[in-house]
């Protein structure tokens, strides 16, 4: 592969050798093999015709995934997605006030009074990264009491994902942007028309604030969003036509709701609508830190899904224990083949 010239920084070599070469000649054994093998077999399934299903945890958007994933969707490597709330409306906020976050490289010796003081100046801090509140609260204006204020006052109902998409097709959210769409994985996500699953979408900022607005009367109904089994059934739907024609992978970043209410799709159509002929899982690979000691299903190695009708012994599976900010995005590079 040929090599790829870059700007020169002080200190810094002028020329680096591709992603993939890196990855085929270093990483041989241990978390390191596995991702190179996971890596291949996704590869694989997209190259070969395959969808590929993304389930989305974890703080990845203010870790800014984006920068790599919102290539993967725009290039058709991902097909679906199933994602906290929080990773959904943080891409936005991403978007929004990328400029004015504020790192914290210190966060581990932050002492209360200084987190105290960093709330009174308006931020809300996810690790090293602190968002100003203002990001949140355009959001509150535009997507709140507006798109669901308005859906409510005409009995309409919509999807989390959809209000979204419908703030970007009046295009008057873009003014506000200050770092550009092209590292926004969400704002892909809409380019390319494909679902955003945000099972438990009440567990974030902006659940928070529709909870609000109803209750104080702001917006008229609970029933402008639409939630929890109504995600299944069009996710349900969604698998059952696309899995006719392709072979549907399962990459899970993290653990928790965002994977194991989307996995359950595949058990769902084949124990409990008892529909035949409905292929399993046909890849899975997940990123997890964490371990299957004190029953942390988030750390389960992939066999066990076997007993569940989630996938079969054929099907490629990988568990790699590592960092998602730091293995995804090496993965993605090797899938694009970069």
């Amino acid at each position: 592969m040929s090599s790829t010239v870059v700007k020169e920084r002080p200190g810094v070599r002028s020329e680096i050798g591709g992603v993939s070469e890196f990855m085929e000649k270093n990483f041989r054994h241990f978390n390191a093999r596995e991702t190179l093998e996971a890596a291949r077999a996704f590869r694989g399934h997209v190259d070969g015709g395959g969808k590929m299903f993304l389930a989305l945890a974890g703080a990845m958007s203010t870790g800014e995934l984006g920068v790599s994933l919102a290539r993967m969707i725009r290039e058709g490597k991902i097909h679906a997605i199933s994602s906290t709330a929080a990773n959904l409306e943080e891409d936005i906020f991403n978007l929004l006030a990328h400029d004015n976050y504020r790192m914290v490289t210190d966060y581990r010796d932050l002492t209360p009074e200084k987190e105290l003081a960093l709330r009174d100046q308006g931020y809300n801090r996810v690790t090293d990264t602190c968002i100003p509140e203002n990001a949140m609260r355009l959001l509150e204006k535009e997507i709140i009491l507006g798109l669901c204020a308005e859906a409510a006052e005409k009995g309409e109902s919509y999807f989390p994902w959809e209000y979204l998409y419908k703030l970007f097709d009046r295009g008057k959210i873009q003014k506000h942007f200050c770092i550009s769409t092209e590292n926004s994985w969400v704002y892909a996500a809409w380019e390319k028309g494909i679902p955003i699953y945000t099972p438990g979408w009440e567990d974030s900022t902006l659940g928070n604030f529709f909870a609000a607005g109803v209750i104080d009367g702001r917006v008229k109904s609970h029933r402008a969003m639409r939630m929890g089994t109504e995600f299944m059934e069009h996710l349900v739907d969604w698998y059952f036509k696309t899995s006719k024609e392709s072979s549907i992978g399962f990459f899970q970043i993290g653990g928790g709701i965002a994977g194991d209410f989307s996995i359950c799709a595949v058990p769902l159509i084949l124990q409990d609508l008892k529909r035949k002929n409905v292929p399993l899982w046909g890849y899975f690979a997940q990123i997890s830190d964490s371990t299957t000691s004190y029953g942390s299903y988030s750390g389960a190695v992939p066999n066990e899904k076997i007993t569940w009708y989630k996938i079969s012994p054929d099907t490629p599976r990988f568990m790699i224990q590592s960092d998602a900010t730091i293995v995804a995005p090496l993965i993605f590079s090797y899938v694009l083949g970069d």
